[in-house]
Order: C-alpha cells, then structure tokens, then sequence
C-alpha cells in the first residue's frame, strides 16, 4: 500500500511508519511547511494555518490516510489554546477529506486520530461506540472532529475514528510525565480515585491502526482502549508496583484545579469506562490487556 500520514514525528506516527515500512508498504509523510520548502521525494507540504495542500496532485495513488497530527492537549487552557487544539484537529480533518474526496483515484480509507474525550464524564457505566456524546469542551472538540471527515464519507471513502484512550509509553504522553514522581516513590491517587481510565498501550494502538486498514468492516468510531479500565486508584497502584515503589502521596482535587484549571476536570478528573466492542468484535488480538503486563513491557522498553 501507499500510505499517507501526518504527524509521522509524533510518538505514534513515528512507530506506525516504521512497522508500515517493515511490511515493505510505502509511506509517504503529510508534513507542515512554508511554501516553496524544500521537500524530500517522501513528504508532501501543507500549509500550517489553513491546511491546504501545495501540490495536490502529489496525493493522487495514496490508498489510504493515518491523520494523527494535532496540538498537544496538555497543559493549560487558555483561550488561545483551546483555539489551537480546535483547530489542529477539525479544520485540519476538514481539509484533509475535501483534499481526499476531490482526486481522482480516491484512497479506499482514512483513519483519523479521536478520542475517548468524545463520551465526556460518564462515571462508572460502560460505554462502547455506541454510546452519545457527552457535554463540555473536549466532547464538543471530539464531535466535531469526527463530523469534519464529512467529505470523505460523502466520496464513498471508508472513514475510521479512532477514539483514543490513555496511550502508555514511557517515551510520551501521561505516562512519561507520571514517571518521575513515581519512580521517587512520591505517587498517588488523583482525586477521589474513583474515577475509570481507559488505557492502551502504545504497540496496541499501532496494531490496532494496522488492522482496521486491512479489515474494511471497520468504520466509523473505534475506541482504542484495552479490554480492561481500571479506576485510578487502581492505575497508580498498579504503577506503583511495577517500579517498586510505595503509592502514599495522593493529589487532591481542588490543588489540580488550582493549578490547570479546565484540564483537570476533563482530562484527570473525568471518569470514562469505555471497551474496545468493535475491535474485539472484528478478531483484533490484543498483546497487553492487563494493565500489569501493559506497564511491565512499557518499562521494559525505557
């Protein structure tokens, strides 16, 4: 296959170019720049305010889209922020699909990058895709995200959203920015600890892309989650075990408020208890589904 990818860089698109170029697939990088840069025979330019496509042209014979890029969700969010997480994901998707739909030999699929920020705060319920949106910022940001493919799907491409959860690996993410305090033995609970995390571990979220490219049952939301959410509480235990270290420092609420505002109660706060039903449903086979061995192999790897 020839694949396109944006956020090739990224701790995830880096991993999924390298396994795709592996099975001796050919994967060319949709990657931000000014006009007139010089570009490799492999990367093909974009604008990064407006998203548009240079050379359009270029695109024609890709089989299928991986759209991973977009403004980092950590950190403070302010305004201009949350203008910035908005648009790196909607109007980049938005445009991405109008550039897809629009030439003549379309790809026979894009998978675009979502996020289990779709269900919001939902407590203790199990959700799977078919469950409704939820309210607030990031549901609001992931539903539109998803709605922006609108195009592609109207060209008759098959168009998967893959609703990511915590992604674990010690190179990125959460987990790297837990590592440290953990590793001093100064970790624990966040809030109540109550709350679910639906967690997956970096290989499975590539094995996971890899296999809804080739199984073309699939589309629409997927959740990439592992089979088996843990409360926080149980999460930072678990953590805690595996680097040998005792889990006594809990982090209050209210200090996580004070010190990042909105994220807190969307991204640490929240509970969302989801299941990966399609995945399961269509014979994926997942390789960490306990977070224990999940975190074991992750360390491993550091």
């Amino acid at each position: 296959m020839n694949v396109l990818i944006s956020g090739c860089n990224g701790l995830i698109g880096s991993m999924v170019r390298r396994k795709l170029e592996e099975n001796n697939h050919e994967v060319k990088a949709l990657t931000r720049a000014q006009p007139g840069a010089s570009l490799s025979s492999d990367e093909i330019g974009w604008n990064p305010e407006t998203f548009v496509v240079y050379e359009p042209d270029k695109l024609e014979g890709i089989n299928a889209v991986i759209h991973l890029a977009g403004e980092p969700i950590i950190g403070r969010w302010t305004p201009n922020k949350k203008q910035a997480i908005y648009r790196s994901r909607v109007v980049s998707t938005a445009a991405l699909a109008r550039a897809m739909a629009a030439l003549r030999e379309k790809p026979g699929v894009i998978i675009v990058a979502s996020a289990i920020g779709f269900y919001g705060d939902r407590g203790p319920r199990e959700l799977s895709e078919e469950d409704t949106v939820g309210t607030g910022y990031l549901p609001h940001v992931c539903s539109d995200w998803e709605e922006a493919a609108y195009h592609a799907r109207e060209a008759n491409i098959r168009v998967v959203h893959a609703r990511m959860g915590i992604v674990l690996s010690a190179q990125g993410g959460a987990l790297k920015k837990m590592l440290p305090p953990f590793k001093l033995g100064l970790g624990g609970r966040i809030g109540s600890g109550m709350q679910y995390m639906s967690w997956i571990a970096l290989d499975d979220v590539v094995g996971g892309l890899l296999h809804c490219l080739q199984n073309e049952s699939l589309h629409g939301p997927v959740n990439f989650v592992a089979p088996n959410p843990v409360t926080n509480r149980q999460f930072t235990e678990t953590l805690a075990h595996a680097l040998n270290r005792p889990a006594l420092f809990p982090v209050p609420a209210f200090l996580l408020r004070l010190l990042m505002g909105e994220m807190a109660d969307a991204l640490l706060l929240a509970s969302a208890r989801v299941k990966p039903s399609k995945l399961l449903d269509s014979g994926y086979k997942f390789q960490y589904s306990e977070l224990g061995e999940a975190l074991q192999g992750v360390l491993t790897k550091n």
